[in-house]
Order: structure tokens, then sequence, then C-alpha cells
């Protein structure tokens, strides 16, 4: 049975994800992705990069996690400081 999971886009992957709809249901954040290829194909282009980190309820996470209904699935870009 698949997850309803929050969605949140940092950085420049915000800008990218408009019209995401805010909720979406999956397993993984592999599933995830796949899906947004469909109707974003450049957010989830992007989101292949290595650089991108994803945190599951606030903690990182690899992108085969098991999701489960209500977890929040951030994707956070590359951040740099000065």
């Amino acid at each position: 049975m698949m997850a309803e999971v929050k969605l949140k886009f940092f950085g420049y992957l915000s800008d990218l994800s408009e019209g995401v709809p805010p909720l979406l249901t999956a397993n993984t954040p592999t599933q995830i992705r796949n899906k947004l290829a469909i109707k974003f194909p450049k957010l989830a282009s992007e989101l292949h990069s290595p650089s991108i980190l994803l945190a599951v309820n606030k903690v990182i996470v690899q992108w085969d996690e098991p999701l489960v209904a209500g977890d929040e699935v951030a994707f956070l870009p590359p951040v740099t400081g000065g």
C-alpha cells in the first residue's frame, strides 16, 4: 500500500517544483522521483544529481528509504556560504 507523504523542496529546487502537489503517494523517495519525472522532467532530472540530499522527517536518508503515511520528504540542494 502506498503512503501519502508531504513534499518539500528547498533552494533552486523550490523554483523547479512550481505546480508539484504538496502530497504524493509513494513507498520510497525513488518512487517520488519517478512519479515527478512524468509531469516535471526538469525537476526529476535535477533530483538525480548526486549532490542532492534527501531528508525524511528531518533525517538524511537514502533514496530507497521506506516511507510511511504522514512522512515529510525534503529535497535539499547543495548550499554555499561565505
